[in-house]
């Protein structure tokens, strides 16, 4: 199962030029909102069409501007899961999901959104409308109407952002459950990095309309190749760099110089690091370990934020360069020792692009 795709297509002051290829992995496409996520993945099914460029389906060509090649939606043997699910809201759960299924037999018909009830555990819910369904139910049956067809191709667009943090929970479970049984490609849109890590294995990363980044989660979390890949993946802590040598940097907008663990290329031009790898240092004269005070600080659900004035004592509480992330109960610790502060960044934690 592969899906090749390499497009353009513009908008007055937007050009979507993406190109990757994937396989049976699970792929998310991860960007802010207006990086061209769901255009994406309108070309693919055919619901929108690329002004240049070839999507390739199992060896199928869906388009391809040269050949004049542009298979219709129905032809395509692709699922949509909507981000508003989409259901038509005159008819009931197991019209919904038989909708595609017109060029099959009444009994087969049946048979098949039979299978779909079961598997999506909404038995007795069958004769119900759209505005009789909970948000996670209406989800179900749009996910069971993507999958009934069998397509070779299942995208989903933002298919939790309309549900409520608990149901949002509950359901990614069952998307991660679904999508392991799933054996075609699967293309995962959303804005919600940690989502994206929990359910995806690969990634893609757009940025205005085109791919800042490729590969495997981890790869691309902990190596960002570029500054809006490092935002995008939740790295909070950025600064410019001057390179002073093969193993020591110095970061400019924080005002302080570190030790590398590996060598690094004259190239590098800004230094990272996430908000929960940063940690107090028993030690002032280890390597790598800033001296700081606390601007302010944000308390999190299940933790605190604090945002740290480095070098000096800060003159206002707007003042701050760098973000710790810390549990509870360490903050209860740290709190009680005199400021300044001694952190350390460690090196094998420092990002570098």
């Amino acid at each position: 199962m592969v899906l090749h795709i390499d497009i353009k297509k513009r908008f007055p002051g937007f050009c979507l030029d993406v190109n990757f290829e994937t396989g049976t992995d699970t792929v998310g496409l991860l960007g802010a909102s207006g990086s061209g996520k769901s255009m994406t993945l309108r070309c693919i099914a055919g619901i929108e069409t690329p002004d240049s460029g070839m999507i390739e389906l199992n060896g199928r060509v869906l388009f391809d501007s040269a050949r004049g090649i542009n298979l219709p939606s129905r032809k395509r043997r692709v699922g949509f899961l909507f981000q508003n699910y989409a259901l038509f809201p005159n008819m009931t759960v197991e019209e919904n999901i038989r909708f595609g299924l017109g060029t099959l037999s009444t009994s087969r018909q049946r048979k098949k959104v039979a299978e779909m009830i079961s598997i999506m555990r909404m038995e007795g819910l069958e004769k119900r409308y759209p505005s009789q369904l909970s948000g996670g139910q209406q989800q179900r049956v749009a996910l069971a109407r993507a999958l009934v067809i069998e397509p070779e191709a299942l995208l989903l667009d933002e298919p939790l952002s309309a549900l409520d943090q608990h149901l949002r929970d509950n359901m990614l479970k069952k998307m991660i459950d679904t999508l392991s049984d799933y054996r075609g490609v699967a293309l995962y849109v959303t804005h919600n990095m940690e989502e994206a890590y929990r359910v995806c294995k690969d990634l893609v990363v757009l940025s205005s309309g085109k791919p800042e980044a490729k590969g495997y989660k981890e790869a691309v979390f902990m190596n960002p190749p570029t500054i809006e890949t490092a935002r995008i993946t939740g790295c909070k802590n950025l600064s410019s760099v001057k390179v002073i040598s093969s193993n020591a940097i110095e970061a400019l907008d924080w005002g302080v110089k570190l030790k590398l663990s590996a060598g690094c290329k004259r190239d590098i031009t800004h230094v990272g690091i996430h908000t929960h790898y940063i940690e107090l240092a028993e030690n002032a004269e280890d390597e790598n370990v800033v001296k700081c005070w606390a601007s302010f600080t944000s308390e999190t659900p299940f933790g605190m934020m604090v945002y740290l004035s480095v070098g000096s004592k800060p003159i206002s509480s707007g003042e701050y360069q760098l973000q710790w992330e810390i549990s509870r109960e360490i903050w209860e610790k740290v709190k009680e020792v005199r400021q300044p502060w001694h952190v350390r960044l460690s090196s094998d934690r420092l990002i570098l692009i």
